[in-house]
């Protein structure tokens, strides 16, 4: 008999935390139930699931048969369980009593529901970092799956790859097994021969395993998945081929644990798959990534230059996106005051820490505003019954610049004087909705060129490239600070709405989006600047906030004597931008009204009417704000904001209020 080889496959299960509820339909139907059915028709077929605590409870409410059928298998022995987050949070990136919560939570589940207690652990996003593993020990976790990558990056052999090394923080001892990227990229894309013979490659010693653990989806809910995994047969087949071969032995990461030894000790760098360290990086640094790859080789990058040229860091998106970044940097502060909270607050604080939207890649993330509006309900719930001061001057977004957050009975404000004054948050406590949830157009790196690789599989892999059509292509925009309320722009013409949806501003002044001095005794922001770059010039801002209302005094002074335009810029979220009516218009291909004093933005989704009101009439300009991003569907045009600007022709000096008002609808 040839040489045998261990294989160790593995399916993590995941779905945004209150994702619509058709996405699990389709993911179960298409992907889930017809994998544990193929599963289940060979006994002998040993694998791991891990799927997120919140994805679990719903299959149990929701497909108690694809349930009981998960039971079932975990009961013969077929199924070995890895924990993780409970609501699948980045560990690294929460506060280590959290990681405990979470990953304990996790457990009692799968101990309640299934009757085993979980020594493995699936990283979200496979991203690591050693500080977690003195909590992975706490929660009785003992080894942990990576990507091969990690070891690569870290200087580790090729060919060493075909067991587990052990590691340690602080003497807490955690064991890692690195994940084939040769499987990755070959299961299910490949055809089964060409499947069983890349798990035979790492038939080399009597201790050798062959290591899979990668997304369940991919077996039938990706593109062009279902067809060829269950229609055509390669899932069943593949199986097939697995427990009657005598040289695969189809075991569980435990028993193998058990019955091998490490083959030394590892100390990894703190990285994600390769993927994310390209993804997580600026658009110019991106292609500069990409391109050294490229004057290196793919032989010399696979052989040496692995190990030293490397992407960013999972956390480089709390850098990229400063929506991610704020609201990381408001978890971590609820965080820390959940000694206050009630059972249902901490539950909340461990959704608002769910992983997919503090970033993006081939998947939506960030730019789904689904996801951020359901961050944004957590947040508001939390501080709904968080009983805190009104009114706060402290650093929030750890940018080195103070916030100003004031609560009313009914709604949450944050004000940036890194940011000109603007409005950063604006939060109904009785709709638990954030009408600042904003989204910057950041530029990507396939905003830069097409990707098209040559096809070497017999099916599409998520990873292979798709055209941007041209017509998407000529709406690009790229904003250069983030959309937030109230930013003062000072020009010599008036903004049009074709300015205002081309970016097209011809600044006369130093304001937007200039850092001002915060005075938070006086809920104030000023700043002395320029006119034209020579004339001496003043603004100040204040902000009376109270119940249902914010009301905004504006002050100017300038020793500029000619006149100018002064234009007061909102942008405004909401999750139906298609049906939102404002002065009873719709807004279709944008909207124009003169000389208005009150402006009246009806919000069906939350039942809520956003009432402006100035004290100078003004022109006001409206246009909804598109980004335009890459899926793994491809590229989609997704609506964010309504941009909104307000302005009138001015004398050297004026003062003027502008009031937003919640009502009913």
């Amino acid at each position: 008999m040839s040489q045998s080889v261990s294989f160790l496959f593995g399916i993590h299960m995941h779905q945004p935390v209150d994702n619509f509820s058709f996405c699990i339909k389709e993911a179960v139907q298409k992907s889930y139930l017809p994998f544990f059915e193929t599963a289940a028709k060979y006994p002998a077929f040993k694998f791991a699931v891990h799927s997120s605590g919140w994805l679990l409870e719903q299959i149990e409410t929701n497909y108690p048969d694809l349930f009981a059928l998960m039971r079932k298998l975990t009961q013969e022995g077929s199924i070995e369980w890895f924990s993780a987050g409970f609501y699948e949070p980045v560990l690294s990136c929460i506060p280590s009593k959290d990681r405990r919560g979470q990953i304990k939570k996790l457990n009692t589940f799968l101990h309640s529901r299934f009757g085993v207690q979980a020594q493995g652990l699936w990283l979200s996003e496979r991203v690591w970092e050693s500080a977690i593993i003195p909590d992975l020990a706490t929660c009785g976790i003992k080894y942990s799956v990576v990507d091969d990558y990690h070891f690569l990056s870290s200087s580790f052999a090729n060919d060493k790859l075909d067991g587990y090394y052990l590691s340690e923080e602080g003497g807490d001892e955690n064991a890692l097994f690195p994940i084939s990227k040769k499987l990755r990229y070959v299961l299910p894309f490949a055809s089964v021969d060409k499947a069983i013979e890349t798990i035979l490659s790492y038939a080399c010693a009597d201790d050798a395993a062959a290591i899979f653990f990668d997304d369940a989806e991919k077996f039938g809910l990706w593109p062009n998945t279902y067809d060829w995994v269950y229609n055509q047969g390669w899932l069943e087949q593949f199986i097939a081929r697995v427990v009657s071969d005598e040289r695969i032995l189809s075991t569980h990461y435990g028993t193998f644990f058990q019955n091998h030894r490490p083959k030394g000790l590892a100390y990894l760098n703190n990285t994600s798959y390769i993927e994310m360290g390209e993804w997580s990086l600026a658009a110019s640094k991106a292609k500069a990534f990409k391109e050294l790859k490229q004057q290196v080789g793919e032989k010399y990058f696979e052989e040496c230059g692995i190990s030293f040229i490397k992407g960013g860091i999972w956390k480089n998106f709390f850098i990229k996106y400063a929506e991610s970044n704020y609201l990381h940097k408001r978890m971590l502060n609820l965080s820390g005051k959940q000694k206050l909270f009630s059972k249902q607050q901490k539950e909340h604080l461990y959704k608002l820490q769910t992983n997919d939207v503090f970033w993006h890649g081939v998947f939506g993330g960030i730019y789904l505003p689904n996801l951020r509006d359901n961050a944004y309900r957590y947040l508001l719930a939390i501080e709904k019954e968080l009983d805190d001061a009104k009114m706060q001057v402290f650093d929030i977004d750890k940018d080195g610049y103070d916030e100003l957050k004031i609560k009313t009975n009914d709604l949450s404000f944050v004000f940036s004087s890194r940011y000109g004054g603007q409005m950063m948050e604006f939060g109904s406590f009785e709709t638990l909705f954030n009408w600042q949830n904003t989204m910057r157009r950041t530029q990507e790196i396939y905003h830069l060129f097409d990707e098209k690789h040559d096809q070497k599989e017999e099916i599409d892999s998520i990873h292979d490239g798709v055209k941007m059509d041209e017509d998407l292509r000529s709406e690009l925009r790229f904003d250069i600070s983030p959309r937030y309320s109230f930013i003062d722009h000072f020009s010599d013409e008036t903004i049009t709405l074709v300015r205002l949806s081309e970016l097209d501003f011809r600044e006369i002044g130093d304001f937007a989006d200039q850092s001002f001095v915060l005075d938070g005794a006086k809920c104030s922001f000023s700043k002395k600047g320029f006119l034209q770059g020579n004339f001496e010039s003043f603004l100040q801002k204040t902000y009376h906030c109270k119940g249902k209302s914010l009301k905004l005094d504006i002050a100017f002074e300038t020793a500029m004597q000619s006149t100018f335009f002064y234009t007061n810029e909102l942008n405004l979220h909401f999750a139906h931008m298609q049906d939102i009516r404002i002065n009873d218009q719709l807004l279709i291909d944008g909207l124009s009204l003169q000389a208005c004093s009150e402006i009246r933005i009806c919000d069906d989704f939350t039942q809520k009417m956003l009432v402006l009101k100035t004290q100078i009439p003004c022109d006001f300009n409206a246009c909804i704000i598109h980004t335009i991003a890459k899926s793994e569907r491809g590229f989609e045009k997704t609506p964010q904001h309504i941009a909104c600007t307000l302005g009138f022709t001015c004398s050297p000096s004026f003062h003027t209020q502008i009031t937003l008002e919640m009502q009913d609808v």
